[in-house]
This record gives structure tokens, C-alpha cells and sequence, in this order.
């Protein structure tokens, strides 16, 4: 029996253990900005067009969700959304007034390791009021978050591609009247 050199193979493993925090609840979030409302959900059915239009409006290419839209009778719409903020998904929700305007946006799910500095209250409450013709554009009427460009960035262009389902989609339907 000959002997023979035997070589050992570092073994290394890659873990992929995710980083994220869930802020609210989609009913939480939805008390926090329609306290007592009642939610109906909005059977959403965006044309091809109408995607076509969300996309070259916002900039965001993940798909909106359109099961994720409810009207709170005589008060507004409540929108869950998600974009990609680095890495990872941010799912938001954006509360809209009568008129469309924004009436508030919750960070429900923040998965990156840094820029949660999205969830910062005066950051935010910059979008408030904003409607379909309000540029919401990071770096003209939105401020960026050093630290957070990119989650800044695609918060901002989700919002924009919210307010643009609201003018494509629901302005004018039964959940928007007074």
C-alpha cells in the first residue's frame, strides 16, 4: 500500500441570513392613518397601457400589486407598495386624501442592513400633500438622506408611481367621492 498525499479543502459556508424589520401590519397601518375607517378592497385591473404609463412616469419596473389598494369610503385610498431599496424590498403604504393628495406613508417592512433613516418622521412628512402633478423628485422637492440615497430615491419614485395609479386608475371612482 502506497501512501498518498491527501490535500484538505478548506470548507466554507455562505450564509444568507437576511436582515429586515417589520414596522407594521397592514391593519396597523392602516388604523395609523384612517383611524376607525372602514377598508374596501379595490378590485384593481390595470391595462397594459396602464402599466406602460406607471413605469414611464415612476421609473419603478417591479409590478404594482393591484390587489393591494383598498378605498376608505368618504375619507381616501390606502396603497401598500414595494420597491427594491439596495438590495432588498421596502414595503410601504401610502394613505391618499379625497382629492389624491398624500395624506401620509408608513414604512411597513425595511429588509436593508443601512438607511432606515427612511422611516424618519420629518423625511416623510415631506411627501405629504403631494399630488400626480407635484414633481416628487428626489433632489428638486424631496430631500435626500445621505446614507439612504438609493432606499430615498426608490421610496420617492414608488410614491410618484402611487400617485399616478391614483390619476390613471382610481381618481374619479366611487371610493374617491365625497
Amino acid at each position: 500500500m502506497r501512501w498518498q498525499p491527501f490535500l484538505a479543502v478548506p470548507l466554507v459556508v455562505v450564509s444568507s441570513a437576511s436582515w429586515g424589520n417589520v414596522y407594521f401590519s397592514t391593519d396597523q397601518a392602516q388604523q395609523a392613518m384612517f383611524s376607525g375607517g372602514k377598508f374596501v378592497q379595490v378590485p384593481l385591473r390595470l391595462t397594459q397601457e396602464q402599466r406602460d404609463l406607471l413605469r414611464a412616469r415612476s421609473g419603478v419596473h417591479e409590478p404594482f400589486q393591484e390587489n393591494r389598494v383598498w378605498s376608505v369610503p368618504d375619507r381616501g385610498f390606502f396603497i401598500i407598495d414595494q420597491v427594491v431599496g439596495k438590495h432588498e424590498l421596502i414595503t410601504y403604504a401610502v394613505g391618499l386624501n379625497l382629492d389624491g393628495s398624500v395624506k401620509q406613508i408608513e414604512i411597513l417592512e425595511y429588509r436593508e442592513t443601512y438607511g432606515a433613516e427612511v422611516r424618519n418622521p420629518a423625511w416623510r412628512q415631506q411627501f405629504v400633500g403631494k399630488t400626480a402633478v407635484s414633481p416628487v423628485k428626489l433632489n428638486l422637492d424631496i430631500t435626500n438622506i445621505t446614507g439612504a440615497t438609493l432606499s430615498s430615491k426608490h421610496i420617492t419614485d414608488g410614491v410618484r408611481r402611487v400617485l399616478a395609479v391614483y390619476d390613471l386608475a382610481l381618481k374619479g371612482s366611487a371610493g374617491a367621492q365625497r
